[in-house]
């Protein structure tokens, strides 16, 4: 399915591609201006969810806060793995640089993509996202580098939850760096700084 997106060339040919997802109620644009301060040189792929909640965009519909339509999830996910391969052809980009920066319901998506698709991302940036799924086996996740965000004030992302994402995302193989900030569910200056020092050292 066609996702409303924007694409900008990258200015580096061996940076990766920024995949941008955002948080419940954003949209393309929203995400932008964190691209510049990850990596100037990367190619930029932000993409809107295509599920309205109150009017709201998101990437996928939950039953509940903090409770997610684990069926909707499961077809979103594909769909957003396939317009990922469809983009990377039209746009002429490396379908294996792709990597994540997604915040709140966007880096829940993203996760989903590493519990589905062993080799849909390149790495990702988690900004206070949540487990997606419970009780399945991971794909072989070996070496690909994941850095989560997680606030140890956050009332929607507990630091439990934060520290068992980590734990699933390890167990597959990946290469997890867990980044603590003291406030709560906001993408904060400090961990999209933390972030960048940590994509130039992984990639």
């Amino acid at each position: 399915m066609e996702h409303h997106h924007i694409y900008k060339e990258g200015t580096s040919p061996e940076a990766p591609i920024l995949l941008l997802l955002h948080g419940t109620g954003g949209n393309e644009q929203d995400l932008l201006p964190l691209a510049d301060l990850l990596h100037s040189g990367a190619g930029v792929l932000s993409v809107r969810g295509n599920v309205l909640e109150n009017g709201m965009p998101r990437f996928f519909r939950r039953l509940s806060e903090g409770v997610f339509d684990e069926e909707d999830l499961i077809r979103r996910t594909s769909e957003l793995n396939a317009f990922l391969d469809a983009a990377a052809e039209q746009y002429g980009f490396q379908r294996s640089k792709v990597v994540a920066a997604g915040y709140s319901n966007g880096a829940n998506i993203a996760a989903s993509l590493m519990f589905h698709y062993g080799d849909a991302l390149a790495g990702a940036m988690l900004h206070h996202p949540m487990v997606p799924r419970r009780g399945i086996a991971l794909p072989d996740l070996s070496g690909v580098p994941v850095f989560i965000a997680a606030g140890k004030r956050d009332p929607l992302c507990t630091p439990e939850e934060s520290e068992e994402l980590q734990g699933l995302l390890s167990g597959a193989g990946a290469d997890v760096h867990l980044h603590w900030e003291p406030g709560g569910h906001q993408l904060s200056r400090t961990e999209v700084d933390a972030a960048a020092a940590w994509l130039h050292n992984k990639l």
